[in-house]
């Protein structure tokens, strides 16, 4: 081979290197691309707010425009900044543990949530079990159904139930004529009703995390089962459910989590006298205007359902690293 033929072949060899190199390159900064865009979003969009809302916590009402001090700026130079950073005081969190009406509130709406995602739990889980369990041409079907909620408004659908629960509404109106109740019930304005419409509400982020799960399931275990002469209860709790349980921890959650901040329902179908955080935190930043402690309202009832989960999180990661 002469040199002028090896000179050509070491040439596209390093050409094919270098576009290899090239590639590789590129495949690692779009890689890396769509992994910071998701960090990015929570960067602007839950971490910076968070920030603000937290530094809001940690003024002072004032009749001003914003209605807090201090307002952070280097108008007054770097030291001017430090200055006001040094007004910043913890006297609104304090302020929230010495008042008993927030604590009850909190407490109010975690028992609340708490029922209310039970009940939904329980409502969803034969519902996903059954469109699991159909025929494979009917669950598209059956899963518009359970989106199809959606396609309303949630504000009217909230509003629909006040015209069904009132004493002159439609369900007592039917439970009359039929003779079961003598008199009209007493449901709207009450803690009942706001079980029934969060259960309403939020059946569909239920169904749909159980549904996934479900419909994954191999049944042939559930058919073992029945040949080794296991009950269909018995294999239903031990086969079924604990192969669900991902899609009921999911549901749980998606459930539990805007339930405990809920604010729609409790005021329309709760009334007046109802007490929750979400409208604890209303009163406090629109009808009061005390933007401080209704932040730190907030940072509480964040820091109150982020620690469990991400406690929850490292739990499930250890039982996933100790069964591998």
């Amino acid at each position: 081979m002469s040199n002028a033929a090896v000179t050509a072949a070491t040439s596209s060899r390093a050409t094919a290197a270098g576009k290899s190199a090239l590639a590789r390159l590129g495949e690692a900064f779009v890689s890396r691309l769509v992994i910071l865009i998701p960090y990015l979003w929570l960067v602007f969009f839950f971490l910076i707010p968070f920030v603000i809302v937290f530094k809001i916590s940690l003024s002072q009402t004032a009749i001003a425009i914003p209605p807090y001090t201090p307002v952070l700026g280097f108008g007054d130079g770097l030291a001017g900044f430090f200055a006001q950073l040094n007004e910043l005081s913890i006297d609104n969190y304090i302020w929230l543990t010495q008042d008993a009406l927030y604590v009850n509130a909190y407490v109010t709406s975690v028992i609340v949530a708490a029922i209310s995602t039970v009940l939904t739990l329980l409502v969803g889980y034969p519902i996903a079990y059954g469109m699991a369990r159909a025929p494979a041409m009917l669950r598209p079907t059956l899963l518009m159904l359970v989106i199809l909620p959606f396609w309303t408004s949630f504000l009217i659908r909230v509003y629909a139930w006040i015209g069904i629960l009132k004493p002159e509404g439609l369900l007592n109106q039917l439970l009359l004529a039929t003779g079961i109740i003598g008199q009209p019930l007493v449901i709207l304005n009450t803690y009942t009703a706001i079980f029934i419409g969060i259960v309403y509400s939020y059946l569909p982020f239920m169904v749909l995390p159980l549904y996934s799960a479900l419909e994954k399931m191999d049944y042939s275990l559930i058919e073992a089962a029945k040949d080794l002469g296991c009950p269909p209860t018995s294999a239903f709790w031990k086969i079924t459910f604990p192969l669900s349980l991902p899609g009921v921890i999911a549901g749980c959650l998606l459930v539990f989590i805007p339930a405990v901040g809920e604010f729609v329902i409790p005021d329309l179908l709760g009334g007046s006298q109802t007490l929750m955080i979400g409208k604890t935190l209303w009163n406090e930043f629109f009808a009061n205007r005390d933007w401080p402690v209704s932040s730190a309202v907030a940072v509480i009832l964040l820091l109150l359902l982020i620690v469990p989960i991400m406690l929850f999180q490292r739990a499930q990661a250890r039982a996933q690293e100790q069964d591998r």
